[in-house]
Parts: structure tokens; C-alpha cells; sequence
């Protein structure tokens, strides 16, 4: 709802602060009313509350009926409670300055925000409200047209204005995935960006009131992130503001503190398109006579080092050239990862040792097929999740350098963070960020732990995990697709948080590809969509599939494929169709979920859920579609065709057995039917 209404607005540049948007001017009071003697209440209320509130914030209302007012402040997250109180004062009164006598009047300074209202604003659950809230704040920002440029920005040159735009876009989107998803109640983000070659550093800041969900703060910042790229015309710094939720970028650090992100820039460095045209013309001839004889020269060298080392180890035996391959393991995997985030580290192994203590068994958190996992922690505090290579898996190599120079290029929210690695001989060693909540499975399948997970955590992890593989789909400098999503790789940070992890198996693909084949079938039994499974065709569809999966289990507590029977069905697609069809869909849900409460949010949900696992790819819906199902509540779905592996079927009369086959070819154990 708040996404479709806000697309159509536009915004006003306002030169002067601090900026204000007076109401209907039909409302209005006159001095000494019991309206102003409310206000008056009103705005000692709001700077106490806000002064004495952990997040600044503060709502309030004064006097009763018709003259009762109603109003909300909040500081920008980086002030303290001094100045917030001085901010929210000045506020109060700057609004009865700025819109005399209005009886509805919102005012924006550069550390605070206020609205005051004779109409009642407040409940964040009336969504109409909202979007009032963010039309009526939706026109001012406080750059002008004449504000200076960004360096090497040329409105008449696509090339320049494209890459400097996705520099911008992306500061701003990851600041607002940030202040949505992982400052818990806050809602408030800084970040940082170093393009590098002369290029300034660039400063941003995004924050949401309070009360708002974490998908309406981030469904507004959204909003408001691509209104400003597409407004700011490659200035310097600009603020766009909204009583519900702001973004401010600038390349002055305007805030307190380090950021609580540092955003990797999407380009390399911003070369200027003009200078850049002129040199390659100047030079053309001069750089072909330098490079060619300097290129044979380089040739000439590495044959003759090749050749002196082939003479070398000639003769010296397996173990030099078991040695040989390491090195040349370690260079490959080295070479890979250029472009990767410059908060990466190759960590030696001894640090490892260190931080793990020798790989003692108390620090060790699990094994997956790839290797054991163990907790460490390095001198400076920071705890960490290692994954070891188990000694001698040529497939782990293979799946280790992959998830390497994969995911140390990738960043959301939504994603693990790899820290680094190390690669020293045998050792294969991956450095994660550690999560304490470990992963999703070990909640929604246990008995004990699942009403840990109330609708509302759950509605938010099946939202972060959508926000992650959309990411990965469409909005990362890489596009990935990561064929084992399942609930043992999304992993759950201190606040439940979810994040996609083990990317060992993942794929780039191009744009241009619809669909890839691969001889190799890699997953787990239950998340694959029919087509890989029986075909090796993947495709971000294949994802969905997962998804869809993936939701289903969430919402019921049960795993999708298990010993136990689900109705007349083997797994949990076909029994939770077979229930939607005959809408007695509620029986899919976990009974330990109050459903009253929020019955059309779990219905569609399921509904997203079903479409994802429908049994023809192309029938599927993309995360895109996805995401926009979960957000938009005004939004009609269409109704799922029957899923995949609906038509296999268990009769009364027939019981089963799960005989487990391993099969050599597709590096994974395959559960088949078989009756008795």
C-alpha cells in the first residue's frame, strides 16, 4: 500500500531550514483556544518523552474531543538526550512560527522532526494514516538546484551519469537495508563509501520512526531512495524527508560517529568520460610502440621461467608435485578475488589456530558435508564462525574457492558475511561473521524452540530471506543463483535476523540466460525443483522453487520432506495445495502461531508460497513478483496450480518405505518410493 501510493508523488527542492509543511489551512485555531492551551501541553509532553526515550522518539496527545491533539518527535539516532530535548523545544515552537494558527504543521530540523495534528496520525497500524503521514512529507529536501556537483559529473555524457547515479543508488539502498533490517528497534543506519581515484568519500544516513514495521520502514526508504537518485542530478549531498522515514547522503561526515556500514562501491573508480577520451586519442600510437616490446619481453621471461622450473622438478616425485598443485590452488583463488570487498582478509594459519584454540572440541559447532565448524574469537574480541576443509575432499576445494571468490563480492543484509580466508597447503579455511542463533532449522523443527519464532518474526524472516535472493538475482554486481537454499543455510543473527549462507554450490549466471544445464546434480532432496532434479536444469526459478519450500515450512513447523506422511501426500506441497484447494488452508499453519490476529498475512503468504512451488518453472513467479506479494496487501494473487510431485500419492491400503540409495552421479542421497 505504501509503495503503490507513493510512487506517484514527486517533491518540491526547498532551499531553507529548517522546512515545514503546513496542513489544510480549513485547520486552524486561535490563540488562547483550548487548542493552543493543548498544543501548548502537547509540546512539553513530546520534549520530556523524546528526552527520556532510549530511541528519542516520542508520541503524545493532549485535551479531549474536538480539540485534542495529537503529535510525534524523533531525533536523528546519533544525538543525545541534551540536544534531542533542545531539538524537539525549538521544533514545537518553530512549527507555530512556520504555520501560524495552522492546526496541522510538520517541521524538519536537521537533528529532529515534529508533527502536531488535530487529526489522529499515530497508530501505525491504520495504514492509511501512514501513507498520509508520508504524502504530506514527501515534497521538501533541502538541495537546490545550484548546489555544487559531484566531481566528473556530466548531465550530457549516460556514461557518467549512470555510474555516478549507482554509486549514489547503491549507498542509499544498502544505508536503508541496514537502518530496516539490522538496527533492531532503532531504525537508524549510517554509512560510508570510498570510490577511490579522486573520488570523494561519500557519507549517508537513513532512519524510520519507531513504530513502523520493519518492512514498511524499509518499503518507504525504498520509496524514497530511488525518488532521490532520480531528483538529485549528481549534487554533492542532499536529504529527501518524510515525517515516517528519511535518507540523507552528503560527502561532509554529518553525523556523530563511525558508520554502522560501509557500503562497497559498485564501480572500481570514476574515470572522467572526457579526459578519458582524449587520452586514449593522444596515446594510441605512443602506448602500442611501449606495450608491444614489453609485452615480448614479459613472455620471453615467463617461458624462461616455466622452463627453468619444469628442469627443476623433474624427477623430485609426488610430494613436489602435490606441493606444485598447492600453490597453484592458492595463486588461483588469490587471482579470484579481485573486485572482492576491501574489508576481506587472507588470514594466516596460525591466527586460525589461535583464535579457535588449536580446534578444540568445545569450540566446535557442527559438521556439514563440507567440514567441521568451529567457534573462535581473534585478540581484538571479535567472535567468528570458521569452516575447515575436511583433508582431502576435491569437491570441498572445489565448492571452497567457489563460495570464495563469490561471496567476498557480494554484501547485503541478508547474506553471511564472509571476513576472509586462508589457504596454506592443505588447509582450506573459511572466516565468517558469527551468528548465536545458528540456523533457522534448529527452531522451526524443534518442539521447544519453535513458539520462540511468533508470527511476526517469522512474517520478518521469510520477508529478509526474499529481500536476499533477490539481491542475488537481480540487484548484485554478481547474478547468482544458489541452488541449496534450505533452512540449515539461513542462519539467524542476535536479533533472529536471516541470513543465506553456504554459498558452495552457488552459479553465476548471465543475463541472458533463461535457463542452464548442468550433468551434475548438487542439493538437497525436498528443496529441488523437479526440472534440476530430473533434467539438471536450474534457473532463478529453481530459487523460487526453494522458497517456496522453504515458506511452507516456516509457516507449518514441519519439514516439507520427512519419514512421516503429510495427508494422502508424501511431502508438504502437495497435502498444503490439496488444503488450499479445499480451503481448509488454515490446517497447514503451526498451531502454535496466533492465527486470528493475522489471518490474511499467513493466507497469503502460503498463497506466495504455493505459486512458488507450482510445478511448471514458468509458472513460477520471480522474487521480484515475490517480494511485491509479501509488501503489498491491496495486491491480488493469483491462485497456484497443483505443485510439483503432487501426483505421487500414498492410498490408505499402502503404506512406505524410504530406502536411501547414494548415487555416485549425482553427489547427493536420493530418497526413492518404493510400496510394499
Amino acid at each position: 500500500m505504501i509503495v503503490i501510493l507513493l510512487l506517484t508523488l514527486g517533491f518540491t527542492p526547498i532551499a531553507a531550514e529548517p522546512w515545514q509543511i503546513c496542513g489544510d489551512a480549513a485547520m486552524n485555531y486561535t490563540t488562547n483556544s483550548t487548542y493552543h492551551g493543548n498544543l501548548e501541553l502537547l509540546s512539553t509532553k513530546l520534549t520530556h518523552n523524546a528526552t527520556t526515550s532510549p530511541y528519542h522518539y516520542a508520541t503524545a496527545s493532549a485535551g479531549a474531543a474536538p480539540d485534542t491533539v495529537y503529535g510525534l518527535a524523533l531525533c536523528r539516532g546519533d544525538v543525545n538526550a541534551t540536544a534531542c530535548g533542545a531539538c524537539v523545544a525549538t521544533a514545537s515552537l518553530g512549527a507555530q512560527q512556520l504555520c501560524p494558527y495552522r492546526a496541522d504543521a510538520t517541521v524538519f530540523y536537521p537533528t529532529c522532526r515534529l508533527r502536531f495534528s488535530g487529526k489522529n496520525f499515530l497508530h501505525p497500524d491504520d495504514y492509511s494514516q501512514i501513507v498520509d503521514g508520508v504524502v504530506n512529507t514527501m515534497n521538501t529536501t533541502d538541495t537546490t538546484n545550484t548546489a555544487p556537483a559531484l566531481p566528473d559529473w556530466d548531465s550530457g555524457n549516460a556514461e557518467s551519469v549512470a555510474g555516478i547515479t549507482e554509486i549514489v543508488r547503491e549507498l542509499l539502498q544498502e544505508t536503508a537495508r541496514q537502518a530496516a533490517y539490522s538496527s533492531g528497534a532503532r531504525m537508524f543506519a549510517t554509512g560510508r563509501m570510498d570510490v577511490g581515484g579522486g573520488f570523494p568519500a561519500l557519507y549517508s544516513m537513513a532512519q524510520c520512526v519507531p513504530a513502523l514495521t520493519h518492512r514498511d520502514c524499509s518499503s518507504c526508504l525504498q520509496v524514497i531512495s530511488f525518488m532521490a537518485t532520480d531528483n538529485f542530478a549528481g549534487r554533492r549531498g542532499g536529504r529527501l524527508l518524510a515525517l515516517w522515514c528519511n535518507l540523507r547522503y552528503d560527502t561532509d561526515h554529518f553525523y556523530d560517529g563511525d558508520p554502522t556500514v560501509t557500503v562497497v562501491s559498485p564501480v572500481k573508480e570514476v574515470v572522467p568520460p572526457a579526459v578519458l577520451a582524449v587520452t586514449r586519442r593522444k596515446h594510441k600510437r605512443g602506448m602500442i610502440k611501449v606495450v608491444l616490446p614489453l609485452l615480448a619481453s614479459i613472455i620471453g621471461l615467463i617461458i624462461s621461467f616455466i622452463f627453468i622450473k619444469r628442469r627443476r622438478i623433474k624427477g623430485n616425485g609426488s610430494q613436489d608435485k602435490h606441493t606444485k598443485m598447492n600453490v597453484k590452488e592458492d595463486e588461483a583463488i588469490v587471482w579470484g578475488l579481485e573486485g572482492r570487498s576491501s574489508e576481506f582478509m587472507i588470514y594466516d594459519f596460525p591466527q586460525v589456530l589461535e583464535a579457535t584454540a588449536n580446534f578444540s572440541a568445545e569450540n566446535k559447532l557442527g559438521q556439514g558435508g563440507f567440514g567441521p565448524v568451529y567457534k573462535g574469537r581473534f585478540p581484538d574480541g571479535l567472535e567468528i564462525a570458521v569452516k575447515r576443509l575436511a583433508s582431502h575432499s576435491g569437491q570441498g576445494f572445489t565448492e571452497f574457492k567457489n563460495e570464495v571468490q563469490l561471496i567476498a563480492k557480494l554484501q547485503h543484509t541478508n547474506l553471511v558475511r564472509l571476513l576472509g580466508c586462508c589457504s596454506q597447503e592443505e588447509e582450506k579455511i573459511l572466516i565468517y561473521e558469527y551468528l548465536p542463533n545458528k540456523s533457522l532449522d534448529l527452531f522451526i523443527f524443534d518442539e521447544t524452540r519453535r513458539p520462540l519464532l511468533y508470527w511476526n518474526r517469522r512474517l520478518a524472516i521469510i520477508e529478509g530471506i526474499a529481500q536476499g535472493l533477490l539481491y542475488l538475482h537481480k540487484h548484485s554486481r554478481l547474478r547468482v543463483i544458489h541452488r541449496d537454499l534450505k533452512a540449515s543455510n539461513i542462519l539467524l543473527d542476535h536479533e533472529m535476523n536471516p541470513k543465506i549462507s553456504d554459498f558452495g554450490l552457488a552459479k553465476i549466471y548471465s543475463t541472458n540466460d533463461t535457463e542452464v544445464n548442468t550433468e551434475r546434480i548438487v542439493g538437497t532432496y525436498g528443496y529441488m525443483a523437479p526440472e534440476y532434479a530430473s533434467e539438471g536444469l536450474f534457473s532463478i526459478k529453481s530459487d523460487v522453487f526453494s522458497f517456496g519450500v522453504l515458506t511452507l515450512e516456516i509457516v507449518s513447523g514441519k519439514r516439507s520432506s520427512s519419514l512421516h506422511r503429510c495427508g494422502d501426500f508424501i511431502n508438504l506441497l502437495g497435502h498444503a495445495w490439496q488444503l488450499w484447494k479445499d480451503e481448509r488452508w488454515l490446517q497447514i499453519v503451526d498451531v502454535s502461531l496466533d492465527i486470528e490476529c493475522h489471518t490474511l498475512e499467513i493466507m497469503r503468504c502460503i498463497n506466495a508460497a504455493l505459486l512458488c512451488v507450482q510445478e511448471n518453472a514458468a509458472d513460477r513467479p520471480t522474487m521480484s513478483d515475490v517480494v511485491a506479494m509479501l509488501r503489498s496487501e491491496g495486491m491480488t494473487l493469483t491462485e497456484p496450480k497443483h505443485p510439483a510431485y503432487f501426483h505421487i500419492r500414498v492410498t490408505e491400503e499402502e503404506d512406505i518405505s524410504i530406502v536411501t540409495e547414494p548415487s555416485s552421479v549425482n553427489d547427493m542421497t536420493m530418497s526413492a518410493l518404493r510400496g510394499r
